[in-house]
């Protein structure tokens, strides 16, 4: 199996209602210092994955993209659909971040 598609599996085992961190996901992954490697790979999902790209998030527990943007405002709203709600601009990681 490709580190990807390790990866992959990690993503897809998110629970809804919880998210992982770009780092959390790399070390999963077996590529421990690999967070920006897990946010490439998701740049390049097809549109039509159904892998749940919008539980992962930055380790500030932060949306990555730009605030405002319409692919901050997607992520936003697939998020706040299963309950996870932004609080100053981030998600409480010790509430929602997903322990496996």
């Amino acid at each position: 199996m490709t580190p990807e598609e390790t990866l992959y599996q990690f993503i897809a085992a998110i629970p809804a209602g919880n998210v992982a961190t770009y780092g959390q996901l790399a070390r999963l992954a077996g590529r421990p210092s690999s967070a920006r490697w897990v946010g490439r790979t998701l740049k390049h999902l097809p549109k039509d994955s159904s892998l749940p790209w919008h539980r992962v998030i930055n380790a500030q527990g932060k949306i990555s993209f730009p605030e405002g943007s319409e692919a901050w405002q997607v992520q936003k709203d697939k998020l706040a659909d299963e309950g996870i709600l932004l609080h100053n601009g981030r998600i409480r990681l010790k509430d929602y971040q997903w322990s496996c």
